[in-house]
């Protein structure tokens, strides 16, 4: 009988070992041993499924990536150093020279840089489609695409992409349908539901939680995966066991924490919507949010992360975050405490006006990753910092 998330994300553990320890004891080992040269051979020639040496697998690494195939529907994962080594490796260990690659155009930074400045070296193109105008999807598909890839929300302009008909554009045009599901973690969606090949995770978000480790994910159909795994050993970036083992723990407290994160969120941007120095809130669960239907589709509630613009641009964006006391000013996101960040002069900064204006990045825009900390409390910080702008 299928569980319900939060018990999948707490009872989903490796096996016990002689100790019958009741939490995963943590496998702080770079290598592991065999009986005999039978069995070191069978390993190597993957005839039985034993831990070699960590940068390959390791007990924590297993169970954390077994958790989140579990949680995300998935066939199988591997787990990374990084997110960004995740989005990397998913790539490189899947396209070759010539190939192309359509994304939306609102995209994380660090991507946005592998798209435009490393991938062309190898011959490998990127065209963009807007958020706003999915539809462009279909006129910049090229014979030799062989990825879609989104964000979903987008970061940061929180637009909410239609994953059921992107999938059905990638499957028409024999392409792969990629997620990065950040900002939703699998608890808020599972793109694999609406036809999604493959799911990354930048582990150090939402799913930590907590600011304290690195890590990503990808998870998704098993022979895909199975190319992914192969560059993966040989290319060395491979998730700590300490790390793997904080973030399954984490996972265990991820439903209740993101409970609270979006109640607080959809709260704090009901009142941002009445504050007269702000021009626009965004926020996908608000009524108003240009993809709200698409949004409640897919999601089972809004996230943790809001955007508004402030009427005086850069000067005013710089003053409010001057003007903190409790909110952190930081390029993170998904933490118990809350985070605010001017993306035009911080995450985004390296991208041309052009390119900022082109995601809705504007002079003024502030993006809130939303704590847990009591909800009066981050309502009476902003509102000190925005009577100062």
């Amino acid at each position: 009988m299928k569980k319900h998330f939060e018990t999948e994300a707490i009872r989903t553990q490796m096996e016990r070992s002689q100790f019958a320890e009741h939490s995963a004891p943590l496998y702080l080992t770079s290598s592991f041993v065999f009986e005999d040269a039978e069995e070191l051979r069978a390993a190597f020639a993957d005839e039985v499924d034993k831990n070699i040496y960590s940068r390959f697998s390791n007990p924590n690494t297993q169970e954390l990536t077994e958790k989140i195939c579990v949680l995300e529907g998935a066939e199988d994962g591997v787990a990374f150093s990084s997110g960004m080594a995740a989005v990397y490796t998913s790539f490189a260990a899947l396209l070759n020279s010539g190939d192309h690659i359509v994304s939306v155009r609102s995209i994380f930074g660090s991507t946005h840089t592998l798209f435009q400045k490393y991938f062309p070296k190898w011959n490998i193109e990127t065209s963009y489609f807007g958020a706003d105008t999915p539809k462009e999807v279909e006129q910049v598909i090229q014979p030799n695409t062989k990825i879609i890839y989104i964000e979903t929300p987008t970061n940061p302009g929180l637009d909410i992409l239609d994953m059921e008909y992107l999938s059905a554009v990638a499957k028409k045009n024999n392409a792969l349908l990629v997620v990065d599901n950040c900002f939703a973690t699998p608890y808020l969606q599972q793109p694999i539901a609406y036809g999604a090949d493959l799911v990354i995770h930048s582990a150090t978000k939402l799913i930590d939680g907590q600011g304290r480790v690195l890590g990503g994910l990808i998870v998704g159909r098993k022979d895909l995966i199975s190319e992914i795994r192969s560059f993966f050993r040989n290319s060395g970036s491979a998730l700590s066991p300490f790390n793997a083992w904080v973030l399954s723990k984490s996972l265990e407290t991820l439903a209740v924490r993101l409970d609270r994160h979006c109640e607080n969120a959809l709260q704090i941007a009901k009142h941002l919507e009445k504050q007269t120095k702000i021009s626009k809130v965004k926020y996908p669960f608000l009524p108003n949010h240009p993809q709200y239907k698409i949004a409640i589709k897919q999601m089972l509630k809004g996230g943790n992360i809001i955007t508004f613009e402030l009427k005086g641009g850069i000067e005013a964006g710089q003053t409010f975050l001057n003007k903190i006391k409790m909110c952190s000013l930081s390029a993170n996101l998904g933490d118990t405490r809350t985070i605010a960040t001017h993306p035009a002069t911080s995450t985004h900064s390296k991208l041309s006006n052009e390119e900022r204006a082109a995601v809705g990045i504007t002079d003024g825009l502030i993006r809130l990753s939303i704590g847990l900390e009591n909800i009066q409390d981050i309502i009476e910080d902003i509102d000190q910092a925005l009577e100062k702008v």
